[in-house]
């Protein structure tokens, strides 16, 4: 688990919450609670959540309130002990993800989430100090923005946008600095996925460290 202790904040700016399916990286398939904060100043030109950008432009919500709402989905949903069998658990993924998460004090709200029982999940791009405690950090790094260098050792997870074919060279520069362990993803971007989806097939096969990430929530039509 990755900590970093700071001053906690009381309210985020949220912009959505929804129970779905992870779409990406390694927690593909995995059932998860999303809550999407507002607030990027990364600016990526192929963004699909733009709308997210400006913190400003969402209603903050107080953390408890934020955490209600998780708990309230978690219980509208939990068939667990008709499905899965005695002595198994249901995991209870809560993913933090943006804009950039990392904008904002997290240390509060992964407090709560942990002590109601969620397992906490990061995605960010790393150009923002790491606040919080998490279970899993999937860190997405950005040439827009460089990341931060605290961020590496956090990493659980590299996943890397590939747009076209120097992605490759960026993709292989921040792999170097995560841990031995992290996994590594590779995940075409949405637009070009019909050009570049081929060449980070043959990467991947001549670069078997690698592995392919499908915004599998893309293709079923789930948020």
């Amino acid at each position: 688990m990755q900590t970093t202790t700071v001053h906690k904040m009381k309210a985020l700016p949220v912009m959505e919450a929804f129970y779905t399916l992870q779409g990406e990286g390694h927690h593909q398939g995995r059932a998860a609670y999303f809550i999407r904060l507002g607030g990027c100043d990364v600016g990526c030109a192929w963004c699909d959540v733009k709308e997210s950008w400006d913190a400003k432009t969402h209603p903050e919500k107080k953390i408890d309130e934020i955490v209600e709402e998780a708990v309230a989905s978690r219980e509208r949903h939990a068939r667990s002990s008709q499905v899965s069998g005695a002595g198994r658990q249901t995991p209870d993924i809560v993913v933090v993800t943006g804009g950039e998460p990392l904008m904002h004090d997290c240390t509060g709200i992964t407090k709560a989430l942990h002590n109601a029982g969620f397992k906490t999940h990061l995605e960010t791009s790393g150009t923002h100090p790491l606040s919080g405690e998490w279970d899993w950090v999937c860190f997405s790094p950005k040439k827009f923005k460089e990341p931060l260098p605290g961020i590496f050792e956090a990493a659980n997870e590299l996943k890397v946008v590939v747009y076209n074919r120097s992605d490759f060279k960026w993709a292989e520069k921040n792999a170097a600095l995560v841990p031995l362990g992290c996994k590594l993803f590779l995940q075409p971007e949405w637009s070009k996925s019909t050009v570049v989806t081929p060449m980070i097939i043959e990467y991947i096969k001549q670069n078997p460290l690698w592995e392919f990430s499908l915004q599998l929530h893309k293709y079923i039509q789930v948020p």
